[in-house]
């Protein structure tokens, strides 16, 4: 078993439904952090959402419409998160707006 702390960047510039970290068959992700920023004088907001595959794919909300400030960076987790198996992280931003999301992890494989 190999444990690898692993950061990834995304940024969203889309409305869409975006999925924007994917846990593999073989893997297990424990997310530390997600910081998100909002790299515009709008005030976008953010939803994040979980596909669970062992639920029978069920998508759960983690953040509902959280309003980003203008040109800010806010932390949106204060415990762990932790992606089983095939498991999805989705980002939906409200608008077309630039925001940028930086994911650190643990991977178990």
């Amino acid at each position: 078993m190999a444990n690898n702390y692993k950061f990834k960047g995304v940024a969203l510039a889309t409305a869409s439904e975006t999925a924007i970290l994917t846990a593999a068959n073989n893997e297990t992700i424990i997310v530390k952090s997600i910081r998100v920023t909002n790299n515009t004088a709008n005030t976008p907001t953010l939803s994040i959402d979980l596909r669970d595959s062992s639920a029978s794919n069920t998508e759960y909300t983690i953040l509902k419409t959280q309003s980003l400030t203008a040109n800010t960076s806010v932390e949106l987790l204060t415990l762990p998160l932790v992606l089983e198996k095939s498991d999805i992280l989705k980002a939906t931003v409200s608008s077309t707006d630039s925001i940028h999301i930086g994911i650190s992890y643990l991977n178990i494989t």
